[in-house]
């Protein structure tokens, strides 16, 4: 069965062949019934209902709107049950909060502070407009000759303005391993970085570097981080991270040594703790999981499940 973690599952057919078509997307975004708009606001999205169960709102199809306060052309995300989704980026407004078209319509707030009560499709839509308005926002001018560049393709890519350059750039994200180690019993190696909200302990993870296999990178990592080797590496699951590129490909892996050390410039600490005493703790006053949107999460959960 394939898994869906957090921030996937959209639903959304990304209708590809659509995205070169500007004459379909400018119809599109002509059409009220047929197309709904989703705002980004300086890494803020907008929602509207109470806070136990928030919904995604979306700003009117009119046709003044367009020429308001837009930092880019909409970007064309895809189709779900007979709409086209779009996202406008109205960074440029000075004060969302108090601008009064659009404060009416909902709040804004940082995705990550929603959690899984946005629900799955909702997350999944949210989580793809801020990877791609992240990347846009990061590559405003050209890699290769430092011209700078303009969106295309209703928002997959980015072309240089310099005609005798004209580069095309595609969105880019960074992959990242992220593994429960365990003992090959009763036991699991977590560790807690000083950011992490207090007694909140998490899996191991890292970036994949030049030259490797992801199995490799779990390996490499492991040791780095808790100087643990490992072996049996078995992939779980993947899930978007866009905090603010990332992929996350999940393990599960088998330690070999038993003995851990903490990298004190990753990890503040690092520890065995047994199956019975994160079932119990899980969510206690001095030891917690990691939140239900993240992967590490759903690795741990696995674990326990046996």
């Amino acid at each position: 069965m394939m898994r869906l973690n957090f921030y996937a599952g959209s639903g959304l057919d990304r209708a590809a062949h659509r995205r070169k078509d500007e004459d379909w997307l400018a119809a599109r975004l002509r059409q009220p019934q047929a197309t709904r708009i989703i705002p980004w606001w300086r890494g803020r999205h907008l929602i509207t209902g109470a806070d136990d169960a928030p919904l995604p709102a979306y700003l009117p199809v009119t046709a003044d709107w367009w020429g308001w306060h837009l930092a880019m052309p909409p970007i064309y995300l895809g189709d779900d049950g007979g709409h086209s989704y779009f996202a406008v980026d109205i960074s440029p407004l000075e004060d969302v909060d108090t601008h009064a078209e659009v404060a009416k319509l909902g709040r804004f707030v940082e995705l990550r502070s929603l959690g899984t009560r946005i629900g799955q499709r909702a997350g999944g839509m949210y989580a793809y407009t801020r990877a791609l308005m992240l990347w846009h926002g990061k590559h405003k001018f050209c890699g290769t000759c430092g011209s700078p560049t303009a969106a295309a393709e209703g928002g997959h890519s980015r072309r240089c303005t310099n005609p005798d350059c004209a580069a095309q750039h595609f969105p880019r994200h960074d992959p990242a391993v992220i593994m429960l180690v365990h003992d090959g019993g009763d036991r699991c190696l977590l560790g807690r970085q000083a950011r992490f909200p207090p007694g909140m302990y998490s899996t191991l993870a890292g970036f994949v570097e030049p030259g490797e296999s992801l199995e490799e990178t779990v390996m490499r990592e492991c040791f780095e981080e808790a100087g643990v080797r490992v072996t049996d590496v078995k992939y779980h699951s993947s899930q978007p991270w866009p905090f603010p590129s990332s992929l996350m490909l999940g393990f599960h892996a088998r330690a070999t040594t038993l003995d851990v050390k903490a990298d004190e410039e990753e990890l503040e600490d690092v520890r065995w703790f047994s199956r019975d005493f994160v079932r119990k703790n899980q969510n206690g006053e001095n030891f917690r999981l990691p939140p239900f949107d993240s992967i590490s999460r759903k690795l741990i959960e696995a674990w326990l499940r046996g």
